[in-house]
């Protein structure tokens, strides 16, 4: 891989360094795709190293949204429609991205539950990123308020997908 082609290449070079950092620390084997997922995203989309910039990547922000508290894995708002982070510890405003870390206990919640309330309140992007079936579902609120399904990706498919397509990142990195 060409060490030139951005955040994506720099995930799956030091993929097992970040791995091997998580585990000395004491975190979960199954959290450290989630870890890295965000570590990807983070740089590029918030400060702007090779992407756009932009963003507020949020991890496990409390959302209060018409009446319903949730806590999402991620969650990122675009800087033009929340150009400074609230005082207070949660978010009224609802995020422009959220993106889920599926497991056994979580995903009837994450699906039946969260996924309605996200639509609701016009979350443009949803991601459910499932590390025992090595998936990633990209999903795009359409006008009537469903979830298209735009993508799902597998194993170590390359993914630049909404509202990230600007960088490129291997999903195999979050597997191995």
């Amino acid at each position: 891989m060409d060490p030139a082609c951005g955040s994506g290449h720099i995930l799956v070079e030091a993929y097992e360094l970040f791995k091997a950092i998580y585990l000395e620390r004491g975190y979960r084997l199954r959290d450290i795709p989630r870890l890295i997922l965000e570590k990807n995203l983070y740089g590029p989309y918030d400060g702007g190293l090779d992407g756009p910039g932009g963003w507020w990547i949020i991890d496990e922000p409390e959302l209060h949204l018409g009446g319903d508290i949730l806590v999402p894995d991620l969650a990122g708002w675009r800087r033009e429609r929340l150009p400074s982070l609230p005082e207070a510890s949660w978010f009224e405003l609802a995020p422009d991205w959220v993106c889920e870390i599926l497991s056994p206990s979580t995903t009837a919640t994450d699906r039946a539950v969260k996924m309605p309330i996200y639509a609701r309140e016009q979350v443009p992007f949803l991601w459910l990123i499932d590390p025992d079936a090595r998936t990633l579902e990209v999903y795009e609120r359409q006008v009537n308020g469903h979830w298209l399904l735009r993508e799902t990706l597998s194993e170590d498919a390359d993914v630049s997908q909404p509202p990230f397509e600007a960088t490129l990142f291997s999903l195999g990195g979050l597997w191995a």
